[in-house]
């Protein structure tokens, strides 16, 4: 499928400097774009493949200042990076499959119903008293219990499993093998030393556009409902145990676990193998680097916070710091003990 420029422009709202008429058929890397390609620029360290970057045309920034003439059409836009994701959406939509109908062996429980437009792949199931929206699309394996209810145009990918009783809105994408809504880990301490399992009566409840990644897991509430706001984007290989709630437009990346009933805020950023305790807060926009573990609620809005226990990124960075100096340290006061008056040389 191929675009001319004065197109794409059109798509993400740029004005064009160049052969507006050249035509793309594919998008690229701008260091590894080809005749034919488009890229974009929006990090300065990847300049320099401005002048040598092979590609038709380039999405830029109206600041960017040519050093010298580039052989690609330049389609100007206030944010690049913005512009490009648009376009990356824009070509998902124009190149899907366009799947639709049923494949067989199918399950379709009685008293379900499902939208005009949808698709159910082959072996995938759907249990009894669902409600599934229209363009709806069920790929082959998956497995959704009884009275779930799915809004308009969500995905539930290959071998997914979204258990009963889970409410899922529009647009959403529930990717390769995540589990939405099994039991929360909940277990009650016997006299004998053993545990009881406590019936998890609760569900899950995803607003609209809301993505939840490979491999992730949300468990359903002991009673209520586990929550994921609008557009909170969940990667893969997450855990969010059971009466959790995560705020709108929240990211969080893979192998972090919220412990239950903890509430993160709007806006927040979770990177990589971050941990919290049960029944705590994150105020909104918070942000938590790698490897952070959080054992408080976190009141105050806007902080930046790394380290275990998480504390002030600044501060926990000097701290760092301080804490590769200890060998040096005891050396020092090692020396300081044995002579006392002896001048301290290090």
């Amino acid at each position: 499928m191929k675009f001319t420029v004065t197109q794409i422009a059109q798509v993400v709202g740029g004005t064009v400097e160049g052969d507006s008429a050249a035509t793309v058929s594919t998008l690229a890397k701008i260091e590894e774009a080809g005749p034919g390609a488009l890229a974009f620029l929006a990090n300065a360290k990847y300049e320099p493949f401005l002048y040598t970057t092979r590609a038709t045309a380039l999405i830029v920034s109206p600041e960017l200042v040519l050093r010298q003439p580039v052989g690609a059409a330049l389609i100007r836009v206030a944010d690049p990076y913005s512009a490009f994701t648009k376009l990356l959406e824009f070509y998902q939509q124009t190149t899907r499959t366009g799947r639709r109908g049923v494949e067989q062996p199918s399950f379709l429980g009685a008293g379900s119903t499902i939208g005009a437009g949808h698709y159910r792949g082959a072996f995938s199931y759907i249990g009894e008293n669902c409600v599934l929206g229209e363009n709806v699309l069920i790929f082959p394996h998956a497995y959704v219990g009884d009275r779930v209810r799915i809004g308009d145009n969500s995905v539930i990918h290959a071998g997914a499993r979204v258990y009963a009783d889970t409410v899922i809105g529009q647009r959403c994408v529930i990717k390769a093998g995540a589990v939405v809504g099994t039991d929360g880990f909940g277990f009650a301490p016997q006299p004998d030393g053993s545990y009881k399992a406590i019936p998890q009566i609760g569900n899950v409840m995803l607003e609209d556009d809301v993505s939840i990644g490979a491999n992730a897991t949300v468990d359903c509430a002991t009673m209520g409902s586990t929550l994921v706001r609008q557009g909170a984007k969940i990667d893969n290989l997450v855990q969010l145990a059971h009466n959790v709630e995560v705020g709108r437009h929240t990211v969080i990346a893979a192998q972090t676990g919220i412990s239950g009933s903890s509430k993160v805020g709007d806006y927040c950023v979770l990177a990589g193998q971050v941990g919290l305790v049960g029944h705590i807060v994150l105020a909104n926009r918070t942000t938590l680097a790698a490897q952070s573990g959080v054992q408080k609620s976190v009141r105050e809005e806007g902080q930046v916070l790394q380290g275990y226990p998480a504390f002030n990124l600044k501060d926990n960075l000097r701290a760092a710091a301080v804490y590769r100096r200890l060998p040096e340290l005891e050396r020092r006061l090692t020396a300081l003990e044995k002579n006392p008056l002896a001048p301290d040389k290090m």
